[in-house]
C-alpha cells in the first residue's frame, strides 16, 4: 500500500482548476534534517536589500512596491516589501501596524483598476527572509479565476498589453502618492509617427478621390475658367505665349513687354512693383511692322514674369530690323 499514490483530491474538480485529463500525485520525499537558508538568512544574499529604489513603482520611507519585469496573464501582480530586513514574525510594534495601513492601501488601489473584481493577498515566505506580500489581481468576469488557484492561471494566461500593464502600473504608483511616498513608474509613450513630407501626406488625385473633408478641396484651391485654360496652355509648354494672344487685336505689344507683376498671378512682386511705375518705365510701343516682328520672333513669350527697367533707346535699337 506505501507505493501505491493517493488518490486524487476532489479540487481537481473544481471549476477553477486549470488542468483536466489523467493526473496522479508524487510521491512525497523523504523530510530532510535541516532545512537550506532562504535568501538573505545566513550568508546568502538578500536580492531586495540590494536592489535600488529604481527599481521598484513606488518608495516610501519605510515600505517599497515592485512589479515583475514582464506582464503576466492578470492585470496586475505586485509585492509590497519592507525597506528594513526584517521577516513577518519580526517586525516591530510601528511597523506591524503600517503592514495592515499598507496592505488595505494597496488593496484598494490595485482594486480600483478597470477590469478588476477582487485582490488576493498571499505571504508564502519560503523563498526569501526579507517579508513581502503578493497582491493579485483577479479580472472581473472570470470566475473560473476564484480561489485557490489565481496564481497558477497567472502563469498560464497569456500576458496582458505591455501598454496596458504600463498604464496599470503608473495609475497604482500614482494612488499610493496621494498618501505620501514618492511613484517611480511612468505611463506608456504615446508612439506617433510624423509623414516625412507634405506632399507625401495628400493622396494622388489622379488615381484616387480626395477624403470629403480634405483641404485641398477648397474653394480657393480649385482651378476654374481662365485659371483652368491657362493650366493647360502651361502643359504645351506655350503657356506665356497664350497669355498674350488672350489680348484684343491691334493692341501695342509694348504693353506686352511692359507687363508688370501685378498682371501676373502669384507673384510676389506686386506690392513692390505696381503696374503704374512699371508702365512709366516701359518705352514708348512700336507700330506697324515693327511691333508684329518682334511678337513673331517669340521675345515676348520669353519675357521674364517681372521685368527689369530697361532704358529706351536700348528697346529702339533692338526693334530696329537687321
Amino acid at each position: 500500500m506505501h507505493d501505491t499514490p493517493p488518490a486524487v483530491p476532489d479540487f481537481t474538480q473544481w471549476p477553477s482548476f486549470p488542468f483536466e485529463g489523467d493526473l496522479r500525485v508524487k510521491q512525497l520525499d523523504d523530510p530532510v534534517p535541516v532545512e537550506p537558508p532562504r535568501k538573505g538568512e545566513e550568508n546568502r544574499e538578500c536580492i531586495a536589500c540590494s536592489a535600488p529604489d529604481e527599481a521598484y513603482i513606488w518608495v516610501g520611507e519605510r515600505w517599497r512596491v515592485r512589479a515583475m519585469d514582464r506582464p503576466t496573464g492578470l492585470p496586475m501582480v505586485l509585492i509590497l516589501e519592507t525597506r528594513s530586513h526584517l521577516d513577518l514574525g519580526d517586525l516591530p510594534n510601528l511597523l506591524a501596524a503600517e503592514l495592515g495601513v499598507m496592505t488595505v492601501r494597496l488593496e484598494r488601489a490595485i482594486r480600483s483598476l478597470d477590469d478588476v473584481a477582487r485582490v488576493h493577498v498571499n505571504r508564502w515566505g519560503d523563498g526569501s527572509a526579507h517579508l513581502h506580500l503578493w497582491f493579485l489581481a483577479r479580472p472581473y468576469g472570470r470566475l473560473q479565476l476564484r480561489g485557490t488557484f489565481l496564481s497558477l492561471w497567472d502563469s498560464i494566461l497569456p500576458p496582458i498589453p505591455e501598454a496596458k500593464w504600463r498604464e496599470n502600473l503608473a495609475l497604482v504608483a500614482a494612488w499610493l502618492a496621494d498618501f505620501g511616498g514618492r511613484p517611480l513608474a511612468e505611463p506608456p509613450r504615446i508612439e506617433w509617427q510624423a509623414p516625412s513630407s507634405i506632399a507625401s501626406s495628400i493622396p494622388d488625385t489622379d488615381t484616387e478621390a480626395a477624403p470629403e473633408n480634405s483641404v485641398i478641396e477648397a474653394a480657393e484651391e480649385t482651378p476654374t475658367g481662365e485659371g483652368m485654360a491657362a493650366a493647360e496652355a502651361d502643359a504645351d509648354g506655350d503657356a506665356d505665349r497664350s497669355a498674350l494672344d488672350e489680348g484684343p487685336q491691334g493692341e501695342d505689344d509694348g504693353n506686352a513687354e511692359a507687363l508688370s507683376a501685378g498682371d501676373i498671378p502669384g507673384s510676389g512682386a506686386a506690392a513692390e512693383h505696381p503696374v503704374v511705375e512699371e508702365a512709366t518705365e516701359s518705352p514708348t510701343p512700336l507700330a506697324g511692322s515693327e511691333a508684329a516682328g518682334n511678337a513673331s520672333d517669340g521675345e515676348a513669350g520669353r519675357q521674364p514674369k517681372v521685368p527689369s527697367p530697361r532704358r529706351t533707346e536700348d528697346d529702339v535699337a533692338a526693334a530696329k530690323p537687321a
